[in-house]
């Protein structure tokens, strides 16, 4: 029995392959143009390199930033909206504030779908769900023969008050399939994002319309590619909460996949927390283009219902699109090795957000890139080699990076050599990431320094001992195939789907049997998701009752048990919610009522933890060999030693030490320790002195 995964990312695409005894993985540098290549070119190799077949391999597991690129570059599909009479320009108004009211110069995001291709009806449903004005078809046939003359590929229908009745969309929905070319799109917000909050549910539906022609393309092309190559299993792709799905439910819903290729890291570090007991965790996913940072306590990464994506402005919150959906709640920002060094207006070291990516890449990759990355900043000061990089799929110019470093970083500043100036810009780096996660630390209200890092990505390892450092942080995780973590990560995920339904009505005022009988129904729903990869005795549901006083925004979520006792515990929610805002708050309010403001439905396939493949251990002798990595806090050469991974024995190793991989290099740097786990991951602790 072989599993794989897939993960592509925007330098290389990690193809890891999976049987009972062993793990086997393979990078290869990304085709922008048609993402499958390259992902089809890795199943090749690593079922050759290995003596396996595909017809062997009995599931496929795929992640892919592919909708977040093509939403943030604005790569989708000629897209409509079709909304309520009135109401057209809720995409162009959004919240009615500004995210920086002293910023005089703020840059709102373009809404996907422009003023001249969205459409009003005259309909109306009221707040309670009865009909006031149903829609004409003749109003209907008009809007098609439009749509139809302007060649739109998607359809987002969005009216006001469908989540309480999803009727009229429905309707529409019907009228407009039935005259439209079938190739056209169409999605209902009701479907996609079933919650109060008309422009957060307007914003999801147009997202997932313009993404859905792509990704259904992509999807088909990897599958049919996949197919042709003689697979015949199951193949599931990775959503933004860190769970799968099937390929069906992804082309229908693609803007759940918005985070999927980020989730797999998370998964991986929670997979692993839970393996070696580390109760609070700080997962640091570091690839090609971004770097991406998420805080797990007990094992269970923080989730959202609501993020943001492309960004408009600075990178700054409030600034981007709303996509209401499940999601792991991570931070992303641009430090990856392919991230470009150069010099600001004001003379100063910058690194990111711009990366060189895969084509060009870095200098050192000698593929047309000209500018220093932090790959580059790591081979100029001996903390990578070019001996069999990443596997050995590309044969570096090791003397292009310290050659561009010297010209567009050191020269300009005036600093004497290419080293220092090097360690400079890994330093930067350095100070982003921790600067990021000590932020997100503080509006989670946790304190950083209490955590373990968990380090994974091809360049995870190489930035974990400075960051801890620069944390206060004392022992850092290196997972068992840390280079390939996200895809590995996507083979610890289980098989889950989720769905939100709409309540906001007084606890007191509740009918009880009949919202028991919509949870029961949206039960059914997501099991029937989950049933089509999971056998039925292996799938768990979850529900989550979100909760607050009337008239506030912050929702408190309490988790509700499945079947019979459900109604009973509903009439138990009053209590339970006092009791938990005072634990947050310290205090309750008087006569004010508790209103029930959403229920989330999840049917999840039950897993155990899976230990990791660990690689056999060498005997613990020093190899003997010795590596001259420039250090700037001494401002001079170190030696380090360079032990290979499976030589790393149970006993404590002190640092200076560099373990080279195939995917990944640690360092050990001075004043630190390491040390191999049973489970076969590299625990670096710091020295008590």
């Amino acid at each position: 029995m072989v599993r794989i995964a897939i993960d592509i990312g925007g330098t290389f695409t990690d193809v890891v392959a999976e049987t009972p005894d062993r793990l086997f993985s393979v990078k290869v540098l990304t085709s922008p143009r048609h993402p499958e290549v390259a992902a089809l070119n890795g199943v090749a190799r690593v079922m050759a390199d290995n003596g396996l077949s595909l017809t062997e391999v009995t599931s496929i597991v795929h992640g892919t930033t592919l909708a977040t690129n093509a939403l943030i570059e604005r790569r989708g599909a000629k897209t409509a909206f079709v909304t309520t009479a009135g109401f057209r320009d809720v995409l162009e108004m959004r919240y009615e504030k500004r995210f920086d009211q002293y910023a005089l110069d703020i840059e709102m995001p373009e809404p996907l779908v422009p003023r001249p291709r969205r459409f009003g009806l005259r309909e109306r449903i009221l707040a309670d769900g009865s009909v006031l004005t149903a829609p004409e078809t003749a109003e209907i046939d008009a809007l098609a023969d439009r749509l139809a003359e302007d060649g739109v590929e998607a359809v987002a229908i969005g009216f006001l008050h469908a989540y309480r009745n999803p009727a009229h969309e429905r309707c529409v929905a019907e009228r407009l399939r039935a005259r439209l070319d079938p190739a056209v799109t169409i999605c209902l917000s009701s479907d996609v994002a079933g919650e109060i909050r008309e422009y957060d549910r307007f914003s999801t539906v147009c997202a997932n319309a313009y993404v859905r022609p792509l990704m259904t393309r992509y999807v088909e092309r990897l599958r049919a590619g996949l197919t042709a190559q003689g697979f015949d299993g199951a193949f599931l792709m990775m959503l933004s909460d860190g769970a799968l799905t099937t390929v069906d439910q992804a082309i229908r819903f693609p803007i759940r996949l918005v985070e999927g290729g980020p989730a797999g890291g998370v998964a991986l570090a929670a997979h692993v927390s839970r393996e070696v007991g580390s109760d609070r965790t700080l997962s640091i996913d570091i690839g090609g283009t971004t770097a991406k940072i998420c805080f797990i306590e007990n094992g269970t990464p923080r989730t959202s219902r609501r993020f943001e994506v492309a960004r408009a402005w600075r990178d700054t919150k409030g600034s981007g699109l709303p996509v209401k959906v499940p999601t792991v709640e991570l931070v992303e920002i641009g430090a990856g090795g392919g991230s470009i060094a150069e010099i600001d207006t004001l003379g100063r070291l910058k690194v990111g957000p711009r990366s060189a990516g895969s084509d060009p890449g870095p200098a050192a990759y000698d593929r047309g890139g000209d500018e220093p990355t932090i790959t580059d900043a790591h081979l100029a000061v001996g903390n990578l080699s070019a001996e069999n990089f990443a596997g050995g799929i590309i044969d570096l110019a090791p003397g292009r990076a310290p050659a561009v470093i010297a010209r567009d970083i050191a020269a300009p500043l005036g600093i004497d050599g290419a080293a220092s100036a090097a360690a400079g810009i890994v330093e930067l780096a350095d100070e982003t990431m921790a600067n990021a996660a000590r932020v997100h630390g503080v509006e989670l209200g946790l304190d950083v320094a209490r955590f373990d890092i968990l380090v994974s990505g091809g360049g995870g390892a190489l930035h974990g001992a400075r960051i801890a450092e620069k944390l206060g942080i004392r022992r850092i995780i290196v997972p068992d195939n840390a280079g390939v973590g996200s895809a590995v990560g996507f083979l610890r995920s289980p098989v889950a789907f989720e769905t939100a339904l709409s309540v906001v009505e007084p606890l007191s005022e509740i009918d009880r049997p009949a919202l028991a009988a919509r949870i029961a129904a949206a039960m059914d729903e997501v099991r029937a998701v989950v049933a089509g990869a999971v056998p039925e005795d292996r799938i768990a549901c979850d529900i989550r009752a979100e909760l607050r006083y009337r008239g506030q925004g912050l929702d408190l979520a309490l988790s509700l048990p499945p079947g019979p006792r459900l109604e009973d515990a509903l009439a138990d929610l009053p209590a339970r919610f006092e009791e938990r805002y005072r634990d947050l708050v310290g205090f309750t309010l008087v006569e004010v009522p508790v209103e029930l403001a959403s229920i989330s439905v999840t049917a999840r396939e039950a897993r155990t933890v899976k230990a990791a493949h660990a690689a056999p251990t060498r005997p613990a002798e020093d190899p003997g060999r010795t590596r001259a990595i420039y250090d700037l806090g001494a401002r001079a050469t170190l030696d380090y030693r360079e032990v290979p991974r499976d030589a790393v024995g149970c006993g404590t190793a002190h640092g200076p030490i560099v373990i080279p991989e195939a995917q990944t290099t640690t360092l050990v740097r001075p004043g630190w320790n390491v040390r191999r786990l049973p489970e076969g991951h590299l625990l670096l602790e710091r020295d008590a002195s």
